[in-house]
């Protein structure tokens, strides 16, 4: 189911891409703060890489992730990176230690990968509803009304419509 989901959301992303011309992808977008399409979607897949990189060892730090300005400037390294991460996104589940930096250090937490996958997918939409803010100025680019919508939005809007 989770791997299902996170398929579902990363298949959104190559049907924007393949929409795009690599400089639409590249340009800062006003409405995102001067951030680009592809700023945003480099940074969800390194945290899903960061996280496959890492599972291995068994710790896991996504500030460490390797920040490819290729996967940002160019659609089609983009794409590659998603059709990767649809073969390496079925490990088993596993105990993991997440390191997260704070202003007064390091803090070692107990995760686990689902946990972490979950995680993935929560910001994955939470970035696809930033690049849909970006996308609105695009009447040529064709997107799903619940493209950048979290899954349990989507479900409280149908329980008010009825």
């Amino acid at each position: 189911m989770l791997k299902s989901a996170i398929d579902s959301v990363l298949n959104e992303l190559l049907e924007i891409l393949g929409q795009l011309s690599n400089e639409q992808y590249r340009e800062p977008q006003p409405q995102l703060s001067g951030a680009s399409i592809g700023a945003h979607v480099r940074h969800i897949l390194e945290l899903f890489v960061c996280l496959e990189q890492q599972y291995a060892t068994g710790e896991v730090n996504y500030e460490l992730r390797a920040r490819d300005l290729t996967v940002q400037t160019d659609r089609s390294v983009a794409a590659r990176v998603i059709q990767s991460l649809f073969h390496q996104l079925d490990k088993p589940n596993k105990n993991l230690k997440l390191h997260q930096s704070f202003d007064q250090g390091i803090l070692k937490m107990q995760t686990n990968y689902h946990r972490e996958l979950a995680y993935n997918l929560e910001h994955c939409v939470h970035h696809q509803a930033l690049i849909r803010v970006a996308l609105l100025s695009m009447p040529e680019v064709v997107f799903e009304d619940h493209f950048g919508v979290a899954r349990a939005t989507m479900q409280y809007r149908k329980q008010c419509a009825q």
